[in-house]
């Protein structure tokens, strides 16, 4: 069954963010996304410029109204921006026993503030005791603890301040510290765990936090544990940034919908085969003039990968047995356990999961007509390795 995923938060007239930013996370990675708007903005790339809120009645109906009717898995808030429209939300989710992922949103990326200083101390009390999971950014870890978070130090002991205060596990977000590495913090009872990348350079990122917690509540939505859901966030939003349009004069919106053929589902994707070839240069020719993307162009090993338009990758491999042989890719969130999966029930690999150089981490077996199957996961390395052309 389909993940049924309310996100409760402000709409962004420009796309990037807010409501428009959480359908369009649910919806790529599976989930049908619901809406219950709590704001609307006057807002571009270039920031925010005026907010007309939503009524707490409407808010709270638009909440009941989904949820009477079609259901609901998980819920995603996000920008409610005063402390009436925060009470009806809890009122309303009082009796709800879904996961609730809590974005606590404060300053729009252009500066501009979200919410009243009132509604700080309501969502203390009333919404985060509700929470599966709340999201924060070190400013909002700042102002949510009271502390000074200057440094990834100060965040994971914030975010520990910040469990004893109600939620079952804090997200710490790293983004806003500095360093060529982002470390995001997991923390619950159950312990600390540490998610970290390198920071990717753009100007594109509006809306990186409502994506991310729009992506974490439909991983709890379809099932996924706490930390395969985060892990499954992280590496969208990072393939999302990778993936950005390059649209608006300020912070510009992410690419989400380029997305949609990577690590996405929890179930197999099919998104890359290789197909021997004996001319390397012609090959490269031949798929060029197709119109597919060439994205790694490396001659001395035989090798080429093209994009097609819906982001799956073809690639051609000179000496990778006989022409007109293929090689089948499925990637798979949980790659390890799925092929002990497998194993056990006495399907036979040529190869268990390893590390290649290449970044991927493959596992190979033979179909029974003795077709190759790669079963992978490569994440942002199969659209954008570190050589991408």
């Amino acid at each position: 069954m389909t993940a049924r995923i309310l996100a409760i938060a402000g709409s962004d007239s420009g796309g990037g963010a807010g409501i428009q930013a959480d359908v369009k996370a649910v919806t790529c990675l599976g989930g049908h996304a619901m809406t219950a708007v709590t704001a609307i903005t006057v807002q571009n790339t270039l920031g925010v410029s005026a907010i007309h809120p939503v009524p707490p009645e409407i808010v709270a109906g638009q909440i009941r109204a989904c949820i009477d009717d079609i259901g609901v898995d998980a819920i995603k808030i996000g920008m409610l921006g005063n402390a009436h429209v925060m009470l009806a939300v809890a009122d309303a989710l009082a009796d709800v026993r879904v996961p609730i992922v809590l974005d606590p949103v404060m300053i729009a990326k252009g500066g501009a503030s979200l919410i009243d200083e009132e509604a700080i101390g309501v969502m203390v009390e009333r919404l985060l005791p509700l929470a599966r999971v709340i999201t924060p950014n070190a400013p909002e870890l700042a102002v949510l603890t009271e502390t000074e978070v200057g440094d990834e130090a100060d965040a994971l002991l914030a975010a520990q301040e910040l469990l004893g205060m109600g939620p079952r596990a804090v997200l710490a977000k790293g983004g806003h510290l500095d360093g060529d590495q982002v470390t995001d913090w997991l923390v619950s009872r159950q312990g600390n765990r540490a998610f970290s990348d390198a920071r990717i350079v753009t100007r594109h990122s509006h809306g990186t936090g409502c994506t991310l917690s729009a992506a974490l509540a439909c991983g709890l939505g379809q099932g996924l544990a706490l930390p395969d859901a985060v892990a499954r966030a992280r590496s969208f939003v990072r393939l999302a940034l990778l993936s950005a349009p390059g649209l608006g004069q300020g912070h510009g919106p992410m690419g989400h919908g380029q997305v949609i053929n990577d690590i996405t589902a929890p179930a197999p994707v099919l998104n890359q085969i290789t197909v021997p070839a004996t001319d390397y240069a012609a090959s490269l020719a031949f798929y060029r003039a197709l119109g597919l993307r060439l994205i790694v162009d490396s001659p001395d090993n035989g090798y080429a990968r093209f994009e097609a338009g819906n982001g799956v990758t073809l690639s051609i491999h000179v000496g990778d047995g006989a022409a007109g042989g293929t090689t089948i890719y499925l990637e798979s969130l949980r790659l390890d356990a799925w092929v002990a999966e497998l194993a056990a029930v006495g399907m036979a690999f040529d190869q268990m999961p390893r590390d290649e150089d290449w970044l991927w981490r493959e596992a190979r077996l033979l179909d029974p007509a003795g077709n190759r199957i790669c079963l992978y996961a490569a994440g942002e390395a199969r659209r954008f390795p570190p050589w991408r052309v």
